[in-house]
């Protein structure tokens, strides 16, 4: 949690604690009795709304296994995980392949504007099924302060969405809605990775997020158990759970413009979330509710290098991460298969045309459960110059439509995802998505020269982007030109590094050349590739290095990308490691020159 408010000025002094060193991550403070969770009252939702019946109890000691591995990361990186480090990148990776390796869309977010110099990316994360149209989204920061590893702040909330995150595609349910999860950057120097994304969103995305819920410090020692707006309509599902624990939850008032949540709600997002307290004191009265000692900080570690494992209560973590899940399926887990069900899907789905011209698609239902229904068929997503039409325009689940996807001459070279809808009819109708991909080609003449920017990553990260920390000068390893360059994988246990440019290869060019130096060294000592470095074109790899190609110095490699002529393409760079043995891929001096 920021130290400073954006909408009040708190009165609760700070106490200060003598740091302490990393342990086992400590029990909780004994709190009051609390009867079974059987006991709750219906909560008040939203039309619409689904049960949590079948809402997981979700596994604390996974959630503190995170929060070890994060302890691990600060330690290893000056005990820190402020959002300009390496030990924040280093967070990031660690979120992002556990999250990759369940099923998740995941995509970083540089942020460009507002943010701290070197600051690392936002991790978006999006379960890909449920109905884009109502999005609830829930969120943590994920950074630190430089003077600690910060593992209440905020590696609680970080690790209980993770692993909310995990047990959601393990229990792979029937979506309503779509669930997607922010890890943000920048938070602690004023919330400024949650107010890049949110100001980067069109009117049309915001509408679609239908709350946004925050958790910032959510194991708290000698915490209270608060919750952001507790009388709102968003509020409901997380009060109702904790009301049925019988913890008589309370107003966040000192987390009050404090943290990411703030960034939603001055957008007119709904919002709220769980919290158990930062440098503010614990009352008489709240002692005497919730237990733990009176006159003092909910959190005596807040902000220093004192917060690590050891400063971490069980109970409030696990109460809160149960929360967490119990609203997730209350909003967006379908509460059963509907009676009349059907299935979405394009074929192809992707395609590429020239500007001014056209493509087919056809669009096929199929009737999952139930009877066959009238499915009416729609699209967005699409650019200006874009216009998407169906024939016919509603088919009966069972049956196919041809999509036609016109161009005009002045619509912008570039891959643009868009959402096929189908929308049932009769009662408990159902809507359903699939995805298609228009790519639409670069136009014009050929003026030979080379056309990645930053190509040496001599100018900053731009426009670069994916794990762009890992662009610069750094210690331990050397540039093939001047003095900065793209340092991927070095972790030695499972990680991800991507490096990503999009650009339009000029149609009226004949020929494109990608070349890039790499330097590979490994700490791995048998000729299995276990780490490896891959060039792709969009979702296609053209070409893999492992371990196994360690070398002193650099090594120059070409890729004829000549087929991609006329198109938009993005190129990403991705390096991957296993469990453990760093393998370093060290890029410098890319180029892609046309003729």
């Amino acid at each position: 949690m920021t130290g400073a408010s954006l909408a009040v000025t708190l009165a609760a002094a700070l106490l200060t604690a003598a740091p302490a060193s990393a342990a086992p991550v400590a029990t909780a403070l004994s709190p009051s009795p609390s009867p079974s969770p059987s006991t709750a009252a219906s909560p008040v939702l939203a039309p619409g709304a689904l049960a949590a019946d079948d809402a997981p109890d979700i596994d604390v000691t996974k959630v503190q296994a995170h929060l070890t591995e994060l302890n691990a990361i600060a330690n290893r990186n000056g005990g820190t995980r402020k959002s300009s480090g390496q030990g924040y990148r280093d967070s990031v990776a660690y979120v992002k392949g556990r999250l990759q390796s369940a099923g998740y869309t995941v995509t970083e977010q540089p942020c460009t504007s507002g943010c701290a110099t070197g600051a690392g990316p936002n991790l978006i994360a999006e379960w890909p099924q449920g109905d884009t149209s109502s999005v609830y989204m829930f969120g943590s920061h994920l950074d630190s302060v430089g003077a600690g590893p910060g593992i209440n702040d905020n590696g609680s909330g970080s690790a209980a969405l993770l692993e909310t995150a995990l047990t959601l595609a393990e229990r792979n349910p029937a979506m309503a809605a779509r669930a997607r999860f922010a890890w943000w950057t920048d938070e602690e120097q004023g919330l400024n990775g949650s107010d890049f994304y949110v100001r980067s969103l069109s009117a049309a995305e915001r509408s679609r997020i239908k709350a946004y819920y925050n958790f910032d410090m959510i194991a708290s020692l000698n915490g209270g158990y608060f919750i952001n707006h507790l009388t709102s309509a968003a509020a409901q599902p997380m009060k109702a759970y904790w009301d049925s624990l019988g913890l008589q939850p309370e107003e966040n008032t000192e987390g009050a413009g404090r943290s990411d949540d703030y960034s939603f709600e001055q957008a007119g997002i709904p919002t709220s979330g769980y919290a158990m307290g930062a440098g503010a004191r614990k009352t008489s009265a709240q002692a005497a509710k919730w237990g733990g000692t009176a006159n003092r900080a909910y959190d005596s570690c807040y902000h220093q290098s004192c917060d690590t494992t050891a400063n971490i209560n069980v109970t409030g973590l696990d109460r809160s991460v149960d929360g967490i899940a119990a609203t997730l399926w209350k909003l967006a887990v379908a509460r059963s298969t509907p009676a009349n069900d059907f299935a979405l899907t394009a074929d192809p789905a992707s395609g590429s045309v020239a500007p001014g011209e056209s493509l087919t698609a056809t669009i096929a239902t199929r009737t999952t459960s139930g009877s066959a229904q009238t499915v009416a068929l729609s699209a967005s997503g699409a650019p200006a110059g874009v216009t998407v039409s169906f024939s016919p325009g509603s088919v009966t689940s069972g049956a196919s439509a041809t999509m036609t996807v016109a161009t005009t001459a002045s619509t912008a070279p570039g891959t643009y995802p868009l959402t096929i809808t189908g929308t049932g009819s009769g009662p408990g109708a159902v809507t359903r998505t699939t995805s298609f991909s228009l790519t639409v080609k670069g136009a014009g003449g050929c003026t030979a020269g080379q056309l990645l920017a930053n190509g040496g990553f001599e100018n900053g990260t731009s426009p670069w982007t994916g794990d762009t920390g890992a662009i610069g000068a750094h210690a331990g390893q050397s540039a093939h030109g001047g003095s900065r360059f793209a340092w991927l994988g070095g972790y030695g246990y499972t990680a991800t590094d991507t490096l990503s440019q999009s650009l339009t290869v000029p149609a009226g060019c004949s020929r494109a050349t990608l070349t890039y130096w790499l330097h590979i060294d490994t700490a791995e000592t048998d000729h299995t590739a276990y780490d490896t470095f891959r060039v792709k074109v969009g979702d296609k790899t053209l070409t893999s290095s492992s371990n196994t190609d360690a070398a002193p110095g650099y090594a120059q490699h070409t890729l004829d990308l000549s087929p991609y002529v006329g198109q938009r393409i993005t190129l990403t760079f991705t390096a991957t490691e296993d469990t453990s043995l760093q393998t370093s891929f060290v890029l410098d001096d890319t180029a892609l020159q046309v003729s």
